[in-house]
């Protein structure tokens, strides 16, 4: 049976920072979108999925 979880890596929009997690494909189609902590600004940014 095939895995449905697969990893993504979300990057920063404002700088080179990346974080590394898990969506399920089948049931979220479209690219994550996420706020997150970015360590090196110290502040919350937008991080997009990427290929």
């Amino acid at each position: 049976m095939a895995k449905k979880r697969e990893p993504i890596k979300l990057k920063s929009t404002e700088s080179t920072e990346c974080y590394w997690t898990v969506k399920n494909k089948t049931n979220t189609t479209e690219r994550l979108e996420l706020k997150k902590f970015d360590r090196k600004l110290k502040r919350h940014v937008i991080f997009k999925e990427a290929k």
